[in-house]
């Protein structure tokens, strides 16, 4: 796909600062290249520390008269903006599709997924109550309010490069805070789309800011460092989360960190198997396996070990590889030749070490960004697909015996965002669930994300929660008011 062929008043490329779009002052661009054949689709503003600044105090200006607005206010604006991003659904998956790679159907369900954030928050701003407490003494009241934590800076992946940016500042936005985005230098299309979208919906000027920028350390310096930032949300790898929070240390940002996972999908003996394979197919090749709560580790027991394998390789060689804008194909490319790289050398290391690829196990003739679908069988725990994050559409089956040997293999990970298992026994049910340490588990489900649900991990998949009426408390301070004298 051509950059004419994208050509529309959802096709900037300049940055969104203080609602003007802008040039980056020296004037560099950087391009944005189709992962499927490396087209160009657009040169976009090269921003660096200058643009940035001016982002950030262009939100810290705007932030009083949005805090002061009402709830409804800024609850009517989130609404229209949730209605024109639905209006152009067609449009900006197709924008999006052409930066990341993914199929076109994917694209315009992230569309959706992302705009019921904005749906969702628009109805939480009008329900952000305080308290009266009880008093230590009778001429005392104790009152408490909720308010913004002030401006706050977002680094989004380019995995989701609609969604992620969407439910972060839907939330923010919803309780009065303002907004600076830095979209992966890969896809930032999709946030300027947004950010044209939300000018047309009402934000004032300063409210949502977008900058872009080849040099994603430059940028994020800046937003770490730069003291009016009180806050920062970060979707990405665990090693960079940890960079950012120690890089906010310094002027004590609040942070919530949505880091990498590394998800076990256990299939019990008593397992509905046909459910467990349309499970496994959903959760593991969604996004050709590109996703933070993508099935990483695929544990089943050993009575039906054999049959989900076989279950599995069938419906895995019915996937067609191909450009996403094609409605035929069912898989697309992966974001860079570099993936494929890296998602090639966890295989090799698992077959030579004794694994099988009954389907796939190597790259694809149609490009350096493609890689077949692959499942593997009679892994190990000791082979890197069990340990590392694999990030491609790679599925290494394991066996197990027993119940607690299954929940032991679930949990032997520093990583702790989303989990899944298939059963039919009620109280297995229960001591599953509850003993698998992850922030989120899908119980004979696979699509475990929506706006009314709080999304977020546990140990080394980082802190706080996004959607559902949780979904506001990183964007809060609880301020106390002792009034005496009464």
């Amino acid at each position: 796909m051509t950059e004419t062929k994208l050509a529309s008043n959802l096709l900037q490329q300049q940055a969104y600062v203080n609602g003007e779009w802008i040039d980056a002052e020296d004037g560099r661009r950087f391009e944005i290249r189709n992962p499927v054949d490396g087209q160009v689709l657009a040169k976009v503003a090269d921003c660096g520390v200058a643009e940035t600044r001016r982002a950030i105090e262009a939100a810290e200006a705007a932030l009083p008269d949005w805090q002061a607005q009402t709830a409804k206010a800024r609850a009517d604006i989130l609404r229209r903006w949730f209605d024109l991003v639905m209006q152009h659904q067609d449009a900006l998956a197709a924008l999006l599709t052409a930066e990341q790679g993914k199929v076109l159907s994917e694209a315009k369900g992230e569309i959706a997924y992302g705009a019921h954030y904005l749906e969702w928050f628009a109805e939480e701003a009008k329900r952000i109550d305080g308290d009266i407490l009880a008093a230590p003494s009778q001429d005392q009241r104790v009152l408490v309010l909720k308010r913004p934590v002030g401006v706050v800076a977002a680094i989004t992946p380019w995995n989701f490069p609609n969604a992620m940016l969407a439910r972060k500042v839907a939330a923010a936005l919803a309780v009065g805070c303002t907004f600076v985005a830095k979209p992966a230098k890969e896809t930032p299309l999709s946030a300027l789309a947004l950010a044209a979208l939300g000018e047309e919906a009402g934000l004032p000027a300063g409210v949502f800011n977008v900058v872009c920028g080849s040099d994603s350390s430059v940028i994020g310096g800046e937003l770490t460092a730069n003291p009016i930032v009180r806050k920062l949300t970060f979707t990405g790898s665990t090693a960079t989360g940890k960079k950012l929070m120690q890089q906010c240390a310094d002027t004590v940002k609040r942070t919530s960190m949505e880091l990498g996972g590394n998800a076990p999908f256990i299939v019990f003996d008593d397992a509905d198997l046909d459910a467990a394979v349309a499970g496994a197919m959903a959760a593991k090749f969604r996004n050709a396996g590109q996703t933070c709560v993508c099935a990483n580790r695929l544990l089943v027991h050993a009575d039906v070990y054999d049959a989900f394998v076989d279950k599995l390789s069938q419906e895995t060689e019915k996937f067609q590889l191909g450009n996403g804008a094609d409605e035929a194909v069912t898989m697309g490319p992966l974001i860079r030749p570099s993936a494929v790289d890296s998602v090639q050398a966890i295989v090799s290391e698992a077959l030579e070490a004794g694994a099988v690829a009954t389907v796939g196990g190597q790259g694809s003739e149609l490009g350096d960004c493609f890689y077949q679908p692959t499942v593997l069988r009679d892994c190990a725990p000791s082979m890197r697909c069990f340990k590392e994050e694999i990030f491609g559409p790679v599925a290494p089956v394991f066996k197990f015996e027993t119940e607690a040997e299954a929940i032991q293999l679930a949990n032997d990970t520093e990583f702790g965002l989303a989990a899944y298992f298939y059963s039919r026994d009620y109280a297995r049910i229960w001591r599953v669930s509850e003993a698998l340490d992850y922030g989120m588990v899908g119980i004979n489900e696979a699509a475990i994300s929506n706006p009314m649900a709080p999304f977020g991990g546990v140990k080394e998949s980082g802190h706080g929660r996004e959607g559902s009426k949780y979904g506001v408390d990183d964007y809060i301070e609880t301020k106390y008011l002792c009034m005496g004298g009464l």
